[in-house]
């Protein structure tokens, strides 16, 4: 128990689990010891619903593993039939059909337990908490009453969730704490098609099977978000990878040309990086550059567009930028990375700590060089072999 991954969290997140586990399952075994049995239409209701999504969780769980596939959280199907559960089924009932989340934990092999059951009791405060309000013996079919508990279950699961990992990693982007507004929308279109789907199970479980379909269809849109993240995203940084900062930053020096605001551009390179590799070793590589990407977020303003550019080079777009924001902008992340001190082990496992580091970059601004992003990178490249050409840890205006 020791080497469980969850006693490596930060104290407040650990606590914030705990807790979350604690109140599930203290509402759980209430629930199911002090509630009447069910009555055999109730039974059967269940099973229609239960047994659809069932066989929705293992039928993509197989299709995942037969393409050799990662699936993230398949949250939207959860959401739909837990919501029709929760309109339909009585409380000890949908307990039963709350483990149709830990069903798919157990199927995709998570690496980290602690997390999905995390998620899973998450999911049960929120589902309990929008049976609070439609009715808990009986529920209540008030189309405003309906609509308050769709929305509470999205938003008390979001919040939990949300907790969870911001208390895990305070400096992660908003995206990562709240999610897109795409997951907002894909929740909505869940707890909506729970309650059609509800309706059409209270008076004809039989109709549950023809909803199957549709739950595969939202388990398949509720991985659109992380698709289209991991498409963007670079994967030892987690900053913007090269294509999608270029496409972003074209768009952002567009709108700077419309509103003719000056706008710059930040072209960096760490300074004898092939030494880390070749000395320490490309895992502690990979960890320095892991340590950069955190201190550029940290150390831009918000708005800055940070990517990626390949190797150990890395590209910042300023927008409404000029000259002397730029140049202060520069210095801070030239500072900041100077001062770094990066935890990590050798080829031979032994930890170390990596100091010293240095960066060389260089500006390109608007004002000189216009709006144009290749004519921009052109002259911070020239900037910055000068910065290296000079005795690097530098930085260099074009």
């Amino acid at each position: 128990m020791a080497s469980w991954p969850v006693w490596r969290l930060r104290a407040p997140a650990l606590l914030h689990v705990l807790i979350t586990q604690a109140a599930a399952v203290g509402l759980v075994l209430p629930v199911l010891l002090l509630n009447s049995p069910p009555t055999a239409e109730e039974w059967f209701r269940f099973a229609m619903l239960g047994g659809t999504a069932a066989a929705v969780i293992i039928a993509t769980s197989v299709s995942i593993h037969v393409r050799s596939g990662l699936r993230r959280d398949p949250w939207t199907v959860h959401i739909a039939y837990l919501a029709a559960g929760g309109l339909t089924l009585p409380p000890n009932l949908l307990v039963l059909l709350l483990l149709g989340p830990a069903l798919h934990g157990v199927l995709d092999a998570r690496p980290e337990p602690h997390r999905w059951l995390f998620v899973t009791a998450a999911t049960t405060l929120a589902v309990f908490a929008a049976r609070g309000i439609v009715g808990w013996e009986d529920p209540a079919w008030n189309p405003p009453l309906i609509v308050l508990a769709g929305a509470t279950m999205l938003v008390v699961r979001a919040l939990v969730v949300a907790g969870g990992r911001w208390l895990r990693d305070a400096a992660a982007s908003r995206a990562d704490v709240l999610g897109e507004p795409i997951d907002v929308l894909l929740g909505v279109v869940a707890v909506c098609f729970g309650g059609v789907l509800g309706v059409a199970v209270l008076r004809e479980p039989e109709i549950a099977v023809l909803g199957g379909p549709m739950l595969a269809l939202l388990d398949l849109a509720g991985q659109l978000p992380h698709w289209r993240r991991s498409a963007q995203r670079d994967g030892k940084t987690g900053l913007a990878n090269a294509l999608h900062w270029d496409r972003t930053a074209r768009a952002e020096l567009r709108r700077a040309a419309a509103r003719r605001r000056a706008a710059a551009l930040l072209l960096l390179d760490l300074d004898h990086f092939k030494r880390v590799n070749d000395q320490v070793g490309h895992l502690a590589g990979d960890a320095v550059l892991a340590s950069v990407a955190t201190m550029l977020r940290d150390s831009v303003r918000k708005g800055d567009l940070v990517g990626r550019f390949g190797g150990e080079e890395f590209v910042v777009l300023l927008p409404d930028a000029c000259p002397e924001i730029s140049r202060a902008v520069a210095e801070r992340v030239r500072l900041s990375t100077a001062a770094l001190v990066v935890s990590t082990r050798d080829t031979l496992g032994e930890p170390r700590e990596l100091r010293g580091l240095t960066v060389s970059v260089g500006v390109a601004s608007t004002v000189r060089f216009g709006y144009e992003l290749p004519d921009l990178l052109v002259a911070a490249d020239a900037a910055l072999l000068t910065a290296k050409a000079g005795g690097r840890n530098a930085v260099e205006f074009a």
